[in-house]
């Protein structure tokens, strides 16, 4: 036993001694010298950019193949892949007027947007924010194929094709969401400072995440750290007119060779929002304090990122409507506070050929709902612990592939008199396989998984009681395949096919609900007896693409068996509706389809718009609930300088003509369309070695009264917010 210890003694010295170093030059077609562009690892969580003569020294690499991603503004983004041979790398970038392309980090093999299979909706957090958005969840809803179920300004859930809940997975610091995240007033609990950026996998995504992923994945991406030697800072703040609201937030980071560190401090305070006109709607008002740190350590064999974010809401939930009228920022009863905790450690170990990810990750969320007094009426407590590991083969022939198993293990439970859902545990395992093979101008990607869930719950009450709870023991079982193609029949034209399968394990709330959901106003009637709803999707995106236009048009076809929904069953208890959940078959289908065209020579004029649809219906011909209208999003932005001063300007106006929903389920209501306007301003001004950016938007601009058909306020006849200016100022060093 001693000579193993001191065998892999000397293994782990030799593990973090050894250095590789690479120089390189970036110029474009040319050979003009670029300096300022950036070298990243996506891997390593490292970067640097070239100096004013268009060099650049990345070192401490791994001694194996690794990724790095060439980016610069009005260049097309290049993926290079070195190894402990690559000592000088000189790149040639190609001028382009479109977007940055970009690495997809949700999806397995890291593929530029542009290689992968699957197609990915990403977007950065500043160019939502420059069109006009003043949240993220309301920015993320700017991408095609993606809605929200709100709750004032307050709570935002994101809909993918019409999919909500529990049927969508959100990843945030690289691991898995789980926030009780079953109920429609239950937010993601994540601050948008701190965030880099989002992508959207829209489908079914089981293959790589287990149940739930039935509807799709929002990942959220971290804000990066320093560049290699660098120390940078911000201070940000912003006023919403609106809500009289402030969002302020504090940043700093700074990298070694081989080590980093980031931390980031936010408060958000905001009174009722108003409607229309400037009535206010009671007790919509909120505080948040938001605190995020990561600290990071690479060498040429291992790169580790550990992050934590710590996150306190406390909101207002809104009964009345329109009554008290009140420039309080305290929310009042009912209200709900929620503690979130997010630790994540995340370790890719390189070997010569090969690589293991190894990710763990423990989320801490008490959840408090307070009636009429400081004494909580409800309290959840889940504790969520996950592991995500992924061993990268060597290559053969051409082929990569990955072996992964994921699991979880969560605890619920109750602290207070009421309960919406009983104490219990829940514990995943998955074991899948995937593989790409990519040949001239073809890639081919497949998959297989199999998951397995138990769920074991107590008992509530005793038998006699009406809102007596017996106790569970469920286990479900579910193998699921992938399969996707990715080719370019002519040329500048590129063509997606896939076909996935997803399942969904019923959630405790499905299962055992037999109460008053305060939040919604109605009485919930669990069913042990349901089923896995389990479901098979084909997916078709097509895209051109040449040097001034975009074209794209994504379809898709779900076919969802066993899908549970809330449905009344014509009686009350104490007052209240009386819903159960039931099953049924169910097919959705629609897609997105839209341009983005930047006319020569007014390169700087972007042109874009999308039109999504979505159509839900059961077996026997019902409309599903919650189901998105239909919408076109239009916008117009222009990038431009003015002199030496103010860079990065940008004026964008945005119109969205959301159309009537009238394809609604037994207990909905049509809904009307609207039309709204939003404008968006920003420049950036340089003083001596500080960026100072400034944005103005208007939201809403005409001051339009709607209601959205996935507000839950709607069957309150409560409008969604009117105009609203927001400015806001950052001072980065």
């Amino acid at each position: 036993m001693k000579h193993k210890i001191t065998i892999l003694l000397l293994g782990f010295v030799q593990f973090i001694v050894a250095q590789h170093t690479i120089t390189g030059t970036i110029t474009d077609n040319n050979k003009k010298i670029l300096s300022g562009v950036e070298i990243y690892s996506p891997e390593l969580h490292k970067g640097t950019t070239s100096d004013f003569d268009g060099h650049f020294t990345l070192k401490n690499l791994p001694n194996k193949s690794i990724k790095l991603v060439v980016s610069y503004l009005g260049f097309k983004t290049k993926s290079v892949n070195i190894n402990k041979d690559t000592k000088t790398l000189n790149i040639v970038l190609e001028a382009s007027e479109t977007h940055l392309d970009e690495i997809v980090i949700s999806t397995p093999f890291n593929k530029l947007q542009s290689q992968n299979v699957m197609k990915v909706e990403h977007q950065n957090i500043k160019a939502l924010k420059e069109m006009g958005s003043n949240t993220l969840i309301e920015g993320i809803t700017n991408m095609p194929g993606v809605s929200q179920v709100s709750t004032g300004t307050s709570i935002g859930k994101p809909v993918i094709r019409g999919l909500t809940g529990n049927r969508v997975v959100v990843y945030a610091q690289g691991v898995r969401l789980e926030n009780q995240q079953f109920g429609d007033e239950h937010g993601l609990g994540i601050n948008e400072a701190g965030i880099g950026s989002v992508e959207v996998i829209k489908g079914p995504a089981s293959l790589l995440y287990g149940s739930d992923a039935l509807g799709g994945v929002l990942y959220f991406n971290d804000e990066k750290f320093a560049n290699t030697n660098k120390t940078n800072a911000e201070i940000a703040e912003k006023y919403f007119s609106n809500t009289q609201g402030y969002n302020t937030s504090a940043m700093v980071k700074t990298s070694s060779d081989k080590f980093k560190i980031i931390a980031r401090a936010t408060y958000d305070t905001h009174q009722d929002y108003k409607i229309s006109k400037g009535d206010k709607i009671t007790n919509t008002r909120y505080k948040e304090n938001d605190y995020k740190i990561g600290i990071g350590y690479s060498n040429n064999k291992i790169s580790s990122t550990l992050r934590y974010n710590y996150n306190h809401l406390n909101l207002g939930i809104s009964e009345e409507g329109i009554a008290e009228q009140t420039d309080s920022r305290n929310p009042d009863f009912p209200r709900q506070q929620v503690y979130n905790h997010i630790l994540s450690l995340h370790n890719h170990l390189f070997f010569n050929n090969s690589k293991l990810d190894a990710n763990f990750g423990y989320l801490f969320n008490d959840r408090s709902e307070f009636e009429d007094s400081n004494i909580a009426s409800l309290q959840m407590i889940l504790k969520t612990f996950n592991y995500d590991l992924k061993y990268y083969f060597p290559t053969y022939k051409g082929i990569e592939t990955i072996l992964g198993v994921q699991g979880m293990h969560q605890t619920n439970g109750n602290k207070a008199e009421e309960i919406l859902i009983p104490s219990a545990r829940i514990n995943d395992a998955g074991l899948f396989v995937t593989s790409n093979y990519e040949w001239k101008s073809n890639v081919i990607q497949a998959g297989l998984r199999y998951d397995n869930r138990k769920i074991n719950s107590d008992k509530y009450g005793e038998s006699t009681d009406i809102h007596f709870i017996d106790a569970l023991s469920k286990n479900y079982n579910s193998f699921n395949a992938s399969l996707g193609y990715k080719t370019e029949p002519i040329k500048q034209t590129i063509l997606r096919i896939n076909v996935a399968t997803g399942f969904r394990a019923p959630n405790l709330a499905e299962l055992s609900s037999n109460g008053v959901h305060e939040g919604t106003n109605r009485y919930e009637k669990g069913n042990s007896d349901l089923n896995t709803e389990q479901n098979v999707q084909l997916d078709v995106a097509l895209a051109y693409k040449n040097e001034h236009l975009e074209l794209f048009a994504n379809s898709f076809y779900n076919s969802i068996n066993n899908y549970i929904f809330l449905s009344p069953n014509g009686s009350q208890i104490d007052g209240n509706n009386v819903f159960n959940y039931i099953q049924d078959d169910a097919n959705l289908f629609g897609g997105e389809f839209g341009f983005d065209f930047h006319p020569h020579p007014l390169d700087w004029l972007h042109i874009k718009s999308s039109y999504e649809t979505v159509i839900a219906k059961q077996k026997n011909g019902n409309y599903l609930p919650l189901i998105p209208a239909n919408k076109i999003n239009t916008s117009l932005k222009a990038d431009f300088d003015l002199g030496k001063t103010m860079k990065e300007n940008y004026f964008s106006i945005n119109i969205q003509n959301v159309l009537n929903q009238e394809n609604v389920s037994l207990f909905e209501t049509k809904s009307n369309g609207y039309n709204l306007v939003n404008l968006a301003f920003g420049s950036t001004f340089k003083f001596h070695k500080t960026n100072i950016n400034l944005s103005l938007n208007a939201n809403n601009l005409f001051d339009v009264s709607y209601i959205s058909h996935l507000s839950r306020l709607k069957a309150d006849d409560i409008p969604n917010p009117g105009r609203n200016i927001s400015v806001g100022m950052s001072f980065k060093f």
